[in-house]
C-alpha cells in the first residue's frame, strides 16, 4: 500500500457524499453517473439535459483543476489500448444497464437512502470486481 492517503480519500469520500446529497435535496435527482451519462446521451425529455452536462463536466474538470492548484496531484497513466477500453466502457455499459444503476447510483445513494435493492447490488458489485481481480491477475497474469 505505497499510496494509501487516508486524509485525502476521507475528504474525497465526503465531498463525494455531499455533492450526491445535495443533487438528491435540491435537483430531486440520484448521482448514479451511468443514468446521468445516458440520460445526457439519450434525453427522455427535453430541458433534461444541461444539469447533466455541467455534472459531467465537473467530473471532468474537478481533477483538472485540482493539478492546477497541486502539481503533483492526479497522476495516473493508462496502460491498456484503445480497443481494450473501449470493451470495458461496452461492457459496464450494459452491466450498468442490468443492475439497474452504477456503483455510485447503487453504493452512494441507494445505501444513503437505505434500498434493499442498492444493498444487494452494492454487494453483488463488490463480489464481481473481488472476482475480476482475482482472475485478471492469477490466472490471466496481468500486473496492477
Amino acid at each position: 500500500m505505497e499510496n494509501f492517503t487516508p486524509y485525502s480519500a476521507l475528504i474525497g469520500g465526503a465531498l463525494i457524499g455531499l455533492s450526491a446529497a445535495l443533487l438528491l435535496f435540491l435537483n430531486g435527482r440520484i448521482a448514479g453517473i451511468s443514468g446521468i451519462v445516458g440520460k445526457a446521451l439519450f434525453p427522455e425529455q427535453r430541458g433534461d439535459v444541461g444539469w447533466r452536462m455541467f455534472f459531467l463536466a465537473g467530473l471532468v474538470l474537478g481533477p483538472l483543476v485540482l493539478r492546477l492548484i497541486n502539481g503533483n496531484a492526479v497522476l495516473f497513466r493508462i496502460e491498456t489500448s484503445l480497443p481494450v477500453l473501449v470493451l470495458a466502457g461496452l461492457l459496464v455499459g450494459y452491466g450498468t444497464s442490468l443492475g439497474g444503476g452504477c456503483t455510485s447510483g447503487h453504493g452512494i445513494c441507494g445505501l444513503a437512502r437505505l434500498s434493499p435493492r442498492s444493498a444487494l447490488a452494492t454487494v453483488i458489485f463488490m463480489i464481481v470486481a473481488g472476482m475480476t481481480v482475482y482472475i485478471v491477475r492469477h490466472w490471466i497474469g496481468v500486473k496492477g
